[in-house]
């Protein structure tokens, strides 16, 4: 057998303990194995199909599922903790690929493992697992006599082959450089003054986030751990980290004192700790100090720094210590707007950054400060004006002018021309922005947005929003999980979909929000009556919950549909927000309950809005979604020419989901359509188009060994 060979032995230790050494890494995959081994992606395939008859995805899982069982034998603790000890992100595929590989589920090692011999347990697997796989405890034995009989054959191939350099061997036995900063504590009698320890912690943040082989939990994660009495272990835990930072800071007259400390998050164990003392008077010794932590931090957890990433972090933002503390006032202001729209807070952040500008007017960050509170305060104010966001634009070039490395001037560039329906120079800005920052948690949702909807790519959307998953552990991981789910179902995998809401769901406990997303399941695969049934059950814990789509393809239904329609008016009507892509659809319900006048001037409204997102490029236009608004509307009202002119534009989509799908097939506005040549073809094409894509996305989680 080939597997007799000392090369080959020596080529599969390696490998094996490639992939233990990176276990917690849930994102540790096949191309990381090519890089961390030294062979070609090529290579390494061929030569473990030779040798396994397994392809790479298919051996780390494995060395992983080994892993996992060899914890639950060991030690007392749940499925769950496994799964994550072992580079699984979700339990329930977790569980389902232990289930296949040993023939019984991890439940029952932990039930029984004290009661039965381990080689019980790996004799409940079916025969014809047997027939294709040695028992877990022959693998075992092999594994550890591999490693004895070849250690040495491995270190001279090793050597000899170039494979085995102080900075490789070093980046395999190290993972796991996961770490989050906490809020720093102000010990000092001057509450005050928070906002200063929030700008030490910032700096400290910031720094660390530029160095490409950390992984930094998002600022927004670690805010519920304020004022918190969790443990180490816990909050390690629950944000997936391996490492905390924790701080504190006191203010005596003019002198500051800080003390900051690394903590191993499992153990509770203090790893490393610093002390510094200096004083408010200018910024350079400010900044030193703060750089000079986030070095000792990385040289502690043996992360390389580059020499553009130490660049990066020795960067000074403003030597004006005066422009500084108006920065960091206006930033505690800042952080109100999004969630409050407080006028108050918006008008007192943007004159301390004005402040801030007047006393140092090369500060890039103030800059970006004043472009991201008006980007709060005039997103939907300023919808349909032709300078929208303009002034957003032209603060975030102006802070690129006085530092062309700032991540955050290219995110807020990245989401202007996101809006303004030029993709490509927003993912240019996007990957800019993570050029300089690869841990800018941000980026990755808005990128993985951006390929879903504009460039028709499933597969990058995903990957990104999964990326987006590791640094966001907090406020905006809902979102995300949500987004997830939602293109899982445009693509046509409904279980994937499922999981994913229901992780949302476990976040919140929002069951309305829930139900809502049960009832988009099946919409989307055209169960109507159940999707309803979902609907009302939402409605009867949320009465202002309303549901147009539903309503308008399923059969019948008119007097609901109607009450339905009136409450989404009345609702929306208390904030003036009628969706943009609302209006005909309440038009549809009131002309079915004979209030033709009032509906008339709904359709009339759809066109207006539809017609002008469209002019002005607005982002329902850049979807198509404003075209196919039209094109039901003119088709409902009986102008074909028009309908057809809109619905060969929304033709041009890359990809069409499974929810377009099956509203077009259902969809009533096109009733006087549906059955003509023209519309049928359109119909074929886009039906074509989601096929393509769902394959393109299957191939992927099978490489990905997710499926």
């Amino acid at each position: 057998m080939a597997e007799s060979n000392p090369i080959d032995q020596a080529f599969l230790s390696k490998l094996t303990e490639i992939v233990l050494a990176n276990l917690e890494d849930e994102n540790f995959g096949v191309t990381d194995l090519v890089q961390k081994s030294g062979y070609s992606r090529y290579k390494l395939a061929g030569k473990l199909q030779s040798l396994t008859n397994k392809t790479v995805n298919q051996f780390i899982r494995e060395v992983r599922l080994q892993k996992a069982l060899e914890i639950l034998q060991e030690e007392e603790i749940t499925v769950s903790e496994v799964a994550y000890k072992v580079g699984f992100n979700n339990v329930t595929y977790f569980v389902t690929c232990f289930h296949e590989f040993f023939g019984y589920s991890p439940g029952k090692v932990q039930k029984r493992g004290s009661e039965i011999p381990k080689e019980s347990l790996s004799a409940s697997s079916t025969a014809e697992q047997e027939h294709k796989r040695p028992s877990w405890r022959k693998i075992t034995y092999a594994s550890v006599g591999i490693l004895i009989l070849t250690g040495f054959i491995y270190l001279v191939y090793a050597l000899l082959s170039g494979n085995l350099s102080a900075d490789k061997s070093r980046s395999v036995i190290e993972n796991g450089r996961s770490l989050a900063v906490l809020p720093f504590r102000n010990l000092s009698e001057v509450i005050a003054d928070q906002y200063i320890y929030d700008g030490i912690m910032d700096e400290i943040f910031n720094s660390l986030t530029k160095i490409h082989e950390l992984r930094v939990i998002s600022h927004t994660s670690v805010e519920q751990y304020r004022n918190t009495v969790k443990t180490s272990p816990v909050i390690g835990r629950e944000l997936d980290v391996n490492y905390l930072i924790e701080g504190s800071g006191q203010k005596i007259g003019n002198i500051f004192r800080i003390r900051v400390q690394l903590i191993e998050a499992s153990t509770d164990r203090h790893i490393w700790a610093g002390s510094y003392q200096y004083t408010m008077k200018g910024t350079k010794k400010f900044f030193r100090i703060q750089h000079r932590i986030a070095k000792n931090i990385a040289s502690e957890l043996k992360a390389t720094i580059t020499h553009d990433e130490k660049v990066l972090i020795e960067k000074v933002p403003t030597a004006d210590i005066m422009a500084y503390n108006l920065y960091l006032k206006a930033n505690s202001y800042q952080k109100d707007i999004k969630n409050t729209h407080n006028q108050s807070s918006y008008q007192t952040a943007v004159d301390l950054y004005n402040a801030a500008l007047e006393t140092d007017s090369t500060f890039a960050k103030a800059y970006t400060g004043l472009a991201f509170a008006y980007w709060n305060r005039y997103y939907y104010e300023t919808y349909f004006e032709k300078n929208y966001l303009d002034s957003c634009l032209a603060l975030a070039a102006k802070a690129l002018k006085y530092d062309d490395q700032l991540d955050e001037a290219y995110f807020i560039t990245g989401e202007y021309y996101r809006l303004h329906g030029q993709p490509e120079k927003a993912l240019y800005n996007y990957d800019k922005a993570l050029e300089y920052n690869p841990n800018c948690s941000p980026v990755y949702p808005v990128k993985g947005y951006l390929f879903a909807l504009s460039f028709g790519d499933y597969v990058k959307a995903l990957d990104n929003y999964q990326k987006g998953l590791t640094l966001i552990r907090g406020e905006g991981r809902r979102k995300i999980l949500a987004d997830c789910a939602y293109d899982y179902l445009c693509v046509g995998f409904t279980e994937k979909a499922k999981y994913y809401y229901h992780e949302a769901f476990e976040l919140d406990s929002n069951k309305a929000a829930y139900l809502s997303n049960l009832a988009w399941i099946e919409f989307c695969q055209g169960n109507f009556e159940l999707a309803l049934n979902y609907k009302e059950q939402q409605q009867e814990l949320d009465s202002s919950a309303t549901d147009l789509l539903t309503y308008a393809v399923i059969p019948g239904h008119n007097e609901e549909r109607y009450l339905n329609a009136e409450n989404y008016v009345k609702e929306r009507g208390k904030s003036g927000a009628l969706a943009l892509q609302s209006s005909h659809r309440i038009g549809y319900a009131f002309w079915l309950a004979g209030k033709k006048m009032e509906a008339k001037n709904y359709f009339d409204r759809q066109i207006k809005y539809s017609e002008e997102s469209i002019k002005l490029n607005r982002s329902i236009s850049q979807t198509k979604a404003a075209q196919y608004d039209l094109a039901g509307t003119y088709a409902f009202l009986g102008d074909k020419a028009k309908a057809y002119q809109y619905l060969e534009d929304f033709n041009k989509r890359n990809v069409f989901p499974l929810w377009w799908i099956t509203l077009i097939k259902n969809d009533p506005m096109f009733g006087s359509i549906r059955n003509e040549e023209r519309f049928q073809k359109i119909l074929q094409n886009m039906e074509s188009k989601y096929n393509a894509e769902h394959e393109r996305v299957r191939r992927w989680l099978e490489e990905q060994g997710s499926l």
